[in-house]
């Protein structure tokens, strides 16, 4: 079996690398957390004319019909880049509108998306903080061929630049995604203060929010949007922990103690050697994943839980050991290993922490 990536994909990542090495450079990123949206117009414009956010999406929408490994090629170069974008949770609403929903839900948005005049996220946590379908809270009420939802949503990644939402909810106990526009009445949205600067949260609050009854989608779109939001996670988080291991083996060969360098001692060469153990581990389990699911593989959502189960720690641990290596200077906020770090861990609980997946996977594995 040939695990390596295909001509064209390589090709897309050294494009997507060398593009956001010149336009998301950790200055860039920090000048966006003083924004009031922390993300850039320009840049986002010029993601959608290099085809990314159709990455998945038909071609009849001007997508490229590519799949999840595609995209984790580039969300794991965005996660290297600690790029401030809303790119994760509007490619994953796009790709549930483009498999769930109707002709009119389909026509008024994802050409929209593809295009970049349209941003997305997806609300998928409430009081409770848990991703199971029983913690959704939310009421739908149907209304003369119109739904009306109230409740509130916690965490919602990037919820105040988005231009819809898809949003959770129950009618009795019958569970629903329903695709909500951000400017409806009844919608209100608060931005959130979030452990990464790069990376805005909102909390959006539906009082009595009136949706077409087309634009609901069924029970399965939340599965959907919670096993592909994992692997893409994951390969952000997988993206910023290999930055901060290639970032460790520079200065541990450069930086000298007693007339050598650093990475000539033992400890630091086995740290370096764990940290490269827990990055190619993670990598493994994330492209595995992504292809089962592009491939509709039987083990499909168990490798979606094993990768984010598995990078969620380990991206903690190498970024931390990152820091470890660089000793005092790695502490500062000033150096730009925080930007990974925070990163990986802003992105630990966001569909699903290690505790909810490895849950899964005791369920699946016993079943």
């Amino acid at each position: 079996m040939d695990f390596s990536f295909s001509s064209d994909q390589q090709l897309l990542r050294n494009s997507a690398r060398a593009f956001l090495d010149e336009h998301s450079k950790p200055a860039h990123v920090r000048t966006l957390w003083d924004d009031p949206r922390g993300e850039s117009e320009a840049l986002w414009k010029e993601i959608a004319q290099l085809g990314w956010l159709g990455l998945a999406l038909p071609e009849d929408v001007g997508g490229s019909a590519l799949g999840l490994v595609e995209t984790a090629i580039l969300q794991e170069e965005l996660g290297r880049a600690a790029c401030p974008s809303p790119y994760l949770p509007t490619v994953l609403a796009a790709m549930a509108i483009d498999r769930f929903a109707g002709p009119a839900q389909k026509s008024r948005w994802l050409a929209a998306i593809a295009g970049g005049r349209a941003r997305a996220t997806v609300a998928l946590m409430e009081r409770a903080l848990d991703f199971r379908p029983e913690a959704v809270e939310t009421r739908a009420e149907e209304r003369g061929g119109k739904v009306a939802l109230t409740g509130v949503k916690q965490f919602v990644p990037w919820g105040h630049v988005a231009d819809v939402v898809l949003v959770p909810a129950r009618t009795g106990g019958t569970l629903a995604v329903y695709v909500v526009e951000t400017s409806a009445p009844g919608v209100s949205i608060v931005p959130l203060t979030g452990m990464d600067p790069g990376m805005r949260l909102a909390q959006i609050t539906l009082a009595e929010a009136t949706v077409a009854a087309e634009a609901r989608l069924p029970a399965e779109a939340l599965t959907f949007l919670l096993l592909r939001g994992a692997v893409g996670a994951a390969a952000e988080m997988l993206g910023a922990a290999r930055r901060c291991l290639d970032m460790a083996v520079h200065y541990a060969k450069v930086r000298e103690q007693f007339g050598q360098p650093i990475g000539s001692f033992q400890a630091i060469r086995h740290k370096c050697a764990e940290m490269l153990l827990e990055v190619e581990n993670s990598h493994s389990a994330t492209y595995y994943a992504a292809w089962a699911l592009d491939s509709g593989a039987e083990d499909a959502a168990l490798a979606a839980s094993v990768a984010k189960s598995y990078i969620n720690e380990a991206s903690r641990k190498v970024c931390g050991e990152a820091i470890q290596v660089h000793g005092g200077i790695g502490f500062t906020w000033e150096y730009d290993l925080h930007l990974y770090f925070k990163r990986a861990k802003a992105l630990e609980p966001l569909y699903g922490d290690a505790e909810y997946h490895r849950e899964l996977i005791v369920r699946r594995v016993a079943r």
